[in-house]
């Protein structure tokens, strides 16, 4: 089986940047990190796909609102069209092979968008609350709670229907793209997790950051990436079987 991950990164200048707990999660569950910058031409996610078990989308910058049909918003952030263009081949290389997916803060935002929703551009002025999504402590202090919808796939992972999180994200799912459903809410309501619908595809998305929480003593975040490594065995397993089957 390919335990190979592709995890999406972006650039700094002529340097490709990604926090190292990406990394050290996707070995912690017994896989093997490939990251992948954005690409010059986004064409080439299949082949890069074609030598992976699963596919990792992770946090960074703003997405372009063009994507989803909207004004750029005053509190926009960083935008990288490359690095959007890249990320949405590589979700359509995966949903065609049927690739196991995690998405991770950005990467839900991503997954919603690729499915025709929208974004919150800025949380802060676009949906004001007392919960703070945009936390100035360390990236594994949990900064508020969530409720995790019982039978889902983030509910399977986590063996949980609430824990806390840490959180600092200033965009967030608005309104939800057509095949998905929500796996999470905050208690104002944004949206922290989000799944497709199809029972064939493995895709859990939270809009906070595990792989900085899988050395804390809760199994939660370590939960979601033995769940993501036990789906990448399950298909390569599956795909094994149909190449055995084919004359």
């Amino acid at each position: 089986m390919s335990k190979i991950i592709a995890i999406s990164a972006t650039t700094d200048g002529s340097k490709i940047r990604l926090s190292l707990n990406y990394a050290r999660s996707i070995e912690g569950a017994g896989l093997i990190p490939l990251i992948v910058p954005p690409l010059n031409d986004p064409t080439r996610a299949g082949a890069i796909l074609d030598s992976a078990g699963g596919l990792l989308l992770t946090g960074g910058e703003d997405l372009n609102p063009e994507l989803y049909g909207a004004t750029p918003h005053p509190k926009l952030g960083e935008i990288q069209p490359t690095r959007d263009a890249t990320e949405l081949a590589l979700l359509k290389a995966a949903r065609d092979r049927g690739l196991p997916v995690l998405a991770i803060c950005r990467g839900i935002q991503l997954l919603n968008v690729a499915y025709g929703g929208t974004l919150y551009q800025d949380l802060p002025s676009e949906h004001p609350s007392s919960v703070n999504h945009d936390s100035e402590k360390s990236r594994d202090s949990r900064t508020h709670d969530v409720k995790i919808t019982a039978g889902t796939r983030l509910a399977a992972a986590t063996g949980v229907t609430a824990m806390a999180v840490n959180s600092y994200h200033h965009q967030a799912v608005r309104e939800l793209g057509a095949g998905l459903r929500v796996t999470a809410v905050a208690p104002d309501g944004v949206i922290e997790g989000v799944e497709v619908e199809d029972p064939h595809w493995w895709v859990l998305s939270v809009q906070w950051h595990p792989e900085d929480l899988t050395t804390d003593v809760r199994t939660w975040d370590r939960g979601i990436f033995k769940a993501f490594a036990a789906e990448v065995a399950s298909y390569a397993a599956r795909s094994a079987g149909s190449a055995a089957n084919t004359p």
